[in-house]
């Protein structure tokens, strides 16, 4: 048996090392290292309850906006504060537009490169690939960039600026909207929606959103050759590469809901163990230290209790992440994991087949863009200049709250406490804490640990290409889980 140390990776947002153990050439077993502690539930200690709403978008650069939202919420627990349909459309807009706009961004500048490297020079596929997705030289990222710069407008229209917008508040958003302005993002939304049906899929986002089975999938697929579009190009090299038979990870997914209108969601909150979906209890939701540079390592927390206290006394440690838990199971979030549980058919035969892998969570990750967009344009016809878009409140002096909601890249949770007019504790899990967690008390490895388990090594290989695509699969935010 021999031991590599897979890192630092490049296209990952943060900083992320794998210790691998091969034999055979196959990892047996790994060890997920956030190197960086950064500790903005240290920093957020002593403050005004409001001032988390300016601390915690700094968290990321690419998912303020879902922080904003998650610490919003909080606030608004704890506030006991509801807001207007107005806030919840526009909210429920500026965190699409962030959300859609990081899913794009994973699959043509983080994830589709990798399929331009050397080791693949002897696919018949590789040339054209090559030319089509390179790294600051492929034609795609040509056509993209500009598409999302224009879609980031509607954050400029809405919310002022990206990232760190101010906009998002308890009570709903700082901004209204205008009548002509509405006009406005229905043409950003319709100029990207032609992005994504021309270049993206080669087809109506309906055809997409409406495909209910593998099988529905790849006659899609065979109606036109696969250089029509980049979707039809990724399944291309994954029936190519059997992506479906790399990163199998728990098959236990979670999900918090999201995008919320009257009290529903778009996307349902619950989670699926053994097959089958189960309502979501939070109060089951833990954490623990036993591998992570933190001190209380021998116990599990509640979130409305945690405790982040950095420590290197931990023997055992060997990474700043904390372990989440969900009834003392590792969980899987991101968008496979919304789409499973929101029961979409194709989510569902996919895992059925082969379970959660670097393919499926491609596919969910596409899927999920085709959905949402034409809901955003639902959502801007809702929208009442007339109306109100902020209710506002008073914060108490004792007081508690929790505030979830789905990032691009899984579950976010923010748990806040207030004692005396001050922050007492605040706690926040990411969707990477979920997703890239060390393993904890039980010693149960967290999710990324067990999908790459069993990837092939190459001779010679420091970084394991395949090991690279599992991981991107999931598209980490080092950034956040460090928090």
């Amino acid at each position: 048996m021999s031991r590599i140390v897979a890192g630092p990776f490049n296209r990952v947002e943060g900083d992320l090392e794998i210790t691998l153990d091969i034999a055979e050439n196959k990892v047996v077993s790994a060890e997920v290292n956030s190197p960086l502690y950064r500790g903005f539930e240290r920093i957020l200690l002593g403050h005004k309850p409001m001032d988390a709403l300016v601390y915690t978008p700094r968290i990321c650069g690419i998912c303020s906006v879902t922080q904003s939202v998650a610490s919003a919420r909080a606030l608004a627990d704890a506030m006991q504060l509801s807001m207007p349909l107005n806030g919840e459309l526009c909210t429920n807009l500026v965190l699409a537009n962030e959300n859609i706009t990081d899913l794009l961004t994973h699959f043509y500048l983080f994830f589709m490169p990798d399929f331009a490297r050397d080791v693949y020079q002897q696919q018949d596929w590789f040339e054209p690939i090559y030319a089509r997705f390179k790294s600051t030289s492929g034609t795609a990222s040509a056509q993209m960039l500009p598409a999302r710069a224009d879609f980031l407008h509607l954050m400029g229209i809405m919310a002022g600026k990206w990232p760190h917008t101010l906009s998002l508040q308890p009570g709903g958003v700082a901004k209204a909207i205008e009548a002509k302005e509405r006009i406005r993002l229905l043409a950003i939304i319709g100029s990207f929606k032609q992005f994504l049906e021309t270049t993206l899929f080669g087809d109506e986002l309906a055809t997409i959103a409406q495909l209910s089975s593998e099988k529905e999938l790849w006659a899609w697929h065979e109606q036109q050759p696969w250089q029509s579009s980049d979707f039809r190009r990724f399944l291309h090299i994954s029936r190519s590469l059997e992506l479906q038979a790399l990163g199998r990870a728990t098959d236990q997914f979670l999900s918090y809901g999201a995008y919320r209108v009257h009290g529903k969601n778009l996307w349902k909150q619950g989670c699926v163990f053994g097959g089958t979906s189960v309502p979501l209890d939070t109060q089951d939701i833990t954490e623990d230290h036993a591998h992570s540079w933190m001190s209380e390592s021998h116990k599990s927390h509640f979130p409305a209790q945690g405790v982040t206290v950095p420590s290197l006394d931990n023997e055992a440690g060997y990474s700043w992440c904390k372990s989440p838990r969900l009834n003392q199971q590792v969980m899987e979030v991101g968008p496979l994991a919304r789409q499973v549980i929101n029961g979409h058919s194709l989510a569902k035969d996919l895992v059925g087949r082969n379970g959660a892998n670097v393919f499926s969570r491609i596919v969910a990750r596409l899927l999920e863009i085709a959905i949402v967009v034409p809901q955003m344009e639902l959502w801007v016809k809702q929208i009442d200049p007339k109306a109100p878009f902020c209710h506002h409140g008073d914060m108490p002096s004792e007081a508690s709250g929790v505030g979830l909601v789905e990032a691009a890249r899984g579950s976010l949770g923010h748990w806040l406490e207030v004692k005396q007019g001050k922050i007492a504790n605040y706690q926040i899990i990411a969707p990477t804490s979920w997703n890239f967690s060390p393993r904890d008390l039980a010693g149960q490895p967290g999710a990324l640990e067990q999908a790459v388990v069993g990837a092939p090594v190459i001779d010679g290989e420091k970084t394991p290409v395949s090991v690279q695509h599992i991981v991107r699969s999931f598209d980490p935010c080092m950034a956040c889980t460090v928090h």
